[in-house]
């Protein structure tokens, strides 16, 4: 008994730091608000590194097209030896915009290099030929509303952003995607605070890889894409190399959004394998804990609140309550019931095998499997 009330009150006191003292993270406040026209506007080359992407890639490159910036802006595909057809859909979609698209084509991949951050590189050297003063790091699957990017670009002026991502909002249609995605965002921003990533007092950098305003002179001060060449989490490597060199900003958008599909729960578990042992530095101690720490914060709650009784049972509950609140926020972001909320616990235990899959995955050499290319621990990418 004595034990189960010590469980109680360890995961209670967790749950009371991060609803407290964890920067607010998890009302999901940080959201991309805009900011008044500069005087100039400066120009902007997107650049969308792609592999295989047939299947969104015409929706992406039109969105960007139909922006209507102010200022100079193109866009750079890099079609990273695709065998889809990726560069014929993004040259029809472009259709009358077609002066504004330049397709690259992507040479091998070379050791030492992850796939998405060469195609990057590449992309960057075709775009600094029209000296841009930002560059927009896009994936190919993000579909831009309506004046995106004179936000971003006023918001990055006004502030003196080196760089300005956005959360871009994830498909949230099938029951896998309702039930892990919102965790996935609540889980990232309980990671990374975004009120402490765009504190420049704080040390804590972060990114969201699918859209990145970066400020070309801060990118050449932070040594380059090369830089970051190994990285597997490279939107999060990218922030660590860029916060030296000005403020940072992280935040929720709506106005953006994520056409990529993650129909089953399969689907999910190699979206998070990918890269979950990557976040814990391959380090099965650092597994270890990671594992103990989240049965404690999130399994711990409603099993005392269910089957245990007496004090444990009541600060299990009170726990489990707080849990479900924090979760409110990003459930309403997604418009989904409330009544996801007590479901977190489950959620997070299923986060728990796909972390515990990805180190699998990384013993078996298959670890960072992306697009046919496995590349983690990246001294040896194949």
């Amino acid at each position: 008994m004595a034990l189960l009330n010590i469980l109680a009150a360890a995961a209670l006191v967790v749950w009371v730091y991060l609803i407290v003292a964890r920067g607010g993270f998890w009302l999901a406040a940080e959201r991309d608000e805009g900011a008044p026209a500069p005087a100039a506007w400066p120009a902007v080359v997107a650049v969308i590194p792609a592999r295989d992407e047939a299947d969104s890639v015409g929706q992406t490159i039109a969105s960007l097209l139909r922006q209507d910036y102010p200022g100079a802006f193109s866009v750079v595909l890099v079609d990273d030896q695709s065998i889809d057809g990726t560069a014929d859909v993004a040259r029809q979609a472009a259709a009358a915009s077609a002066d504004r698209l330049i397709i690259v084509k992507g040479a091998d991949l070379p050791a030492g290099w992850t796939g998405k951050l060469w195609a990057m590189k590449q992309g960057v050297e075709r775009a600094l030929t029209s000296e841009p003063g930002y560059l927009l790091f896009t994936d190919a699957d993000i579909v831009y509303g309506p004046g995106t990017l004179i936000r971003l670009v006023s918001r990055s002026q006004a502030e003196d952003l080196v760089l300005n991502s956005l959360m871009v909002k994830l498909r949230c249609e099938s029951f896998a995607e309702r039930a892990f995605i919102p965790a996935f965002i609540f889980f990232f921003q309980m990671l990374y605070p975004f009120a402490w990533v765009n504190d420049r007092a704080r040390a804590t950098a972060a990114a969201a890889g699918g859209c990145m305003l970066v400020r070309h002179e801060a990118l050449v001060a932070a040594g380059g894409i090369e830089a970051i060449r190994g990285a597997l989490i490279d939107d999060c490597a990218l922030a660590r190399g860029l916060k030296p060199q000005g403020p940072i900003r992280l935040s929720l958008t709506e106005r953006a959004r994520s056409i990529r599909g993650y129909p089953a729960m399969l689907d999910i578990r190699r979206m998070v394998a990918r890269s979950a042992y990557t976040q814990l530095g391959y380090s099965p101690a650092l597994l270890a804990g990671a594992i103990a720490g989240m049965a404690l914060v999130y399994l711990v709650p409603p099993l005392l609140a269910l089957f245990a009784n007496g004090t444990a049972q009541t600060l299990g509950l009170i726990a489990w309550t707080l849990m479900a609140v924090a979760f409110l926020p990003v459930l309403r972001f997604y418009r989904l019931s409330p009544f996801w909320a007590p479901s977190l616990s489950l959620i997070a235990l299923g986060y728990m095998a796909f972390t515990v899959d990805s180190a699998y995955q990384y013993a078996r050499k298959r670890g960072g499997q992306w697009k046919g290319r496995v590349q983690s621990n990246v001294t040896g990418v194949q």
